[in-house]
């Protein structure tokens, strides 16, 4: 743990209390990643947690290849038992209090798909409860520090000033929460359209194929009619068209 010594001004005080706020009084993890799951197979990730944190988890598909988007989820604990379990989703969010420290296990099933690999975003945020809202009755009246000496004071005033900065922090941590997941959801809808356009270009490009095979036989068979000393002509003649 990392502390502040004694520092020569207030302005000192302010900057290291920005600079140590999100080592020393935010106890939380925040991991966001995207992992990509392969047909017929499962992926799981580990955490370690202690009792008493709070897990938040959201999933999103941004990406199934030529298939759906959805894959199959469940969070597990440290012995193995299913906490919490989806089937072929596309995206959801769990929040679940932790009441064995452990290994917490978080997979992801593709294992229903025969051919098609799924692109998962997710973000895993560990906290303890009460974390975000630490320091909201720290503000005191100046009355209630009578009697305090004048470090007492300095202390307790530079510990609101970070406990200020540590909520704005908590709200600027949650904007950019709600900016990935729009992300997210912009990731996958290009992912669609982009599948979308090349299956317009494969189909137009096989109708274009078709139309030219089709002209040359049509050339060919009107060619064969008005030959008279051609092979086809004879065959036709022998059909008796």
């Amino acid at each position: 743990m990392l502390k502040a010594n004694c520092l020569g001004s207030w302005l000192g005080l302010v900057v290291a209390a920005s600079v140590l706020w999100p080592v020393t009084l935010i106890n939380g993890y925040d991991k966001e990643m995207t992992v990509y799951v392969d047909a017929g197979k499962k992926e799981c990730l580990y955490h370690n947690v202690k009792v008493g944190e709070i897990i938040y988890f959201e999933y999103q598909v941004i990406d199934g290849g030529h298939g759906d988007l959805d894959i199959s989820f469940a969070l597990l604990d440290p012995i193995g038992l299913v906490i919490v379990s989806d089937y072929k989703k596309p995206e959801n969010m769990h929040q679940h209090t932790v009441q064995k420290e452990g290994d917490y296990r978080f997979c992801f099933d593709n294992s229903f798909s025969m051919f098609n690999r799924k692109t998962v975003f997710f973000e895993l945020i560990v906290e303890r409860e009460g974390d975000q809202n630490h320091g909201d009755d720290q503000w005191k009246d100046v009355d209630e520090l009578t009697g305090l000496t004048p470090d007492e004071y300095y202390e307790m005033k530079v510990q609101d000033i970070m406990d200020f900065i540590g909520r704005i922090r908590m709200q600027l941590t949650k904007a950019r929460q709600l900016q990935d997941v729009l992300r997210s959801h912009e990731a996958r809808d290009r992912n669609l359209a982009e599948a979308n356009f090349q299956k317009v270009n494969n189909w137009s490009l096989v109708q274009i194929s078709a139309m030219i095979g089709v002209g040359l036989i049509q050339v060919f068979m009107l060619r064969s009619i008005f030959e008279t000393h051609g092979r086809m002509h004879q065959l036709w003649r022998k059909l008796g068209i």
